[in-house]
């Protein structure tokens, strides 16, 4: 959802929120705060935070964001998988945005993560 939020995709972003609510069953809270680059889990938070500077950064991540995020938990192949969600989100997000691929799920305001 983080990263639907950093690209701006309208289509990403309602579809992810409503899967998290009802396949993922996050609460109202959590989908909010995960549209706003955030988690209530603070494990989790340290992801979705460092998922959201690796999309705004290109990449360009410093030590301590690394170091950050493994001291959350995350083992190097966790950090990888992290890196290719936010490059497959990127890419998913850009063909809906070209697209003008029509939301066929319930329309959520659009976020921008910060």
């Amino acid at each position: 959802m983080a990263i639907a939020a950093v690209n701006e995709c309208a289509y990403c972003q309602s579809a992810h929120a409503y899967l998290g609510k009802h396949v993922a069953k996050l609460d109202e809270d959590e989908i909010a705060a995960n549209l706003l680059g955030r988690s209530h889990d603070a494990r989790a938070d340290a992801a979705v935070d460092f998922a959201v500077k690796v999309a705004k950064l290109r990449g360009h991540i410093s030590d301590v964001d690394l170091q950050v995020v493994r001291d959350a938990g995350y083992s190097e192949a966790e950090v990888v998988e992290i890196v290719q969600h936010v490059a497959l989100n990127t890419w998913t997000n850009y063909i809906n945005e070209v697209a003008k691929t029509e939301i066929d799920f319930p329309v959520i305001e659009l976020r921008k993560a910060s």
